[in-house]
């Protein structure tokens, strides 16, 4: 128990100490540390989104708590400072690749000190780092949870924009919804996850990866929702655990989907989906198989003890409804 407490101590104070000489803007940028009084079955990291803040992950990451998780949303390299950046001076998001891959290493190994299995997600860029960490680290990776990864953007002029020119852009937030983080980014900042989302795409047609729950949305202007599908069909060749879903265009889930803040009309759903799958272990045949079951009209429980899933499947009722009709098209 020493050394558990000896770790988060240790963990937090260097945090605390490296961001308080980044000058950040306010609290919402900091790191957010969610943990049980003693170490845990599972451990989740939680990657905000490409020049986003920790805050924007904070609800899920409460209700994984909830849950009986130790969660980690740290602040990604270059993020959250304060300064007033434009076009003339951009703020200082790394160009390297290898800046958030040693970063995201470096957690994976701060969260396998809390816990035995260590599960990864996050929004956008921060899901284009889950994704490379459950390829690159498949063994020690849990499972990974994908909010509209960044393969690549909804169009190819788009993605060719990225690609070509170094450009300063900046994010128009509408009337009455919050932008944390970054009101703007030099474009080779944005090519940084463009690139390695290419390279996803490719390791995924011939490597296994950690599970994986891809989640997209049809109202996203930001990200493909054709290559998630192209991940989460070459992953699943590999590894019979991935989940995939993406959410109606009736539900005008944008891209920030996690926090209402931030403009998402149904956060929870997100929550829920992301619950069922991190703790159920069905297949991606078997949930399909059960959501295909409850849309004949079956009860949950009758299905639950037909297949004898009672053991595999989420003990979170709530959420596993709410993940079945999300299936069923009944939300």
């Amino acid at each position: 128990m020493t050394t558990y407490r000896d770790a988060i101590e240790t963990l937090i104070n260097k945090t605390r100490a490296r961001e308080e000489a980044l000058g950040l803007r306010d609290d919402a940028c900091r790191s957010r540390f969610l943990l049980q009084s003693n170490p845990t079955a599972k451990v989740i990291i939680f990657f905000h989104g490409f020049t986003a803040v920790p805050e924007q992950f904070v609800p899920i990451g409460e209700a994984f708590f909830q849950t009986g998780y130790n969660v980690l949303i740290p602040l990604l390299p270059g993020h959250g400072q304060a300064g007033d950046w434009n076009d003339d001076q951009p703020p200082p998001l790394p160009e390297n690749p290898d800046i958030y891959q040693e970063f995201g290493q470096k957690w994976l190994e701060n969260a396998q000190a809390l816990g035995d299995r260590v599960l990864v997600g996050g929004l956008s860029g921060g899901g284009t780092l889950s994704a490379w960490l459950a390829f690159e680290y498949a063994q020690q990776v849990d499972r990974s949870l994908l909010f509209a990864p960044y393969l690549g953007g909804t169009n190819a002029l788009v993605d060719w924009v990225v690609e070509r020119m170094n450009v300063y852009f900046e994010w128009k937030t509408e009337p009455g919804k919050v932008g944390f983080g970054y009101g703007g980014f030099h474009m080779p900042a944005l090519r940084v996850f463009l690139d390695m989302g290419q390279a996803i795409l490719d390791r995924a047609k011939d490597q296994p990866a950690a599970p994986m729950l891809i989640v997209s949305s049809e109202s996203d202007l930001a990200v493909d929702s054709e290559e998630h599908r192209q991940l989460f069909e070459s992953a699943l060749q590999f590894q019979p655990k991935c989940w995939y879903h993406c959410f109606d265009r009736k539900l005008a889930i944008p891209h920030n989907m996690m926090t209402q803040a931030e403009g998402s009309p149904r956060p929870d759903l997100p929550i829920a989906l992301a619950k069922t799958y991190a703790e159920s272990d069905l297949l991606w045949k078997e949930i399909t198989a059960l959501s295909d079951r409850w849309k004949q009209g079956e009860a949950l429980d009758a299905i639950v003890t037909e297949f004898d899933l009672s053991q595999r499947l989420s003990p979170d009722r709530a959420s596993v409804l709410t993940t079945l009709k999300l299936f069923a098209g009944e939300i």
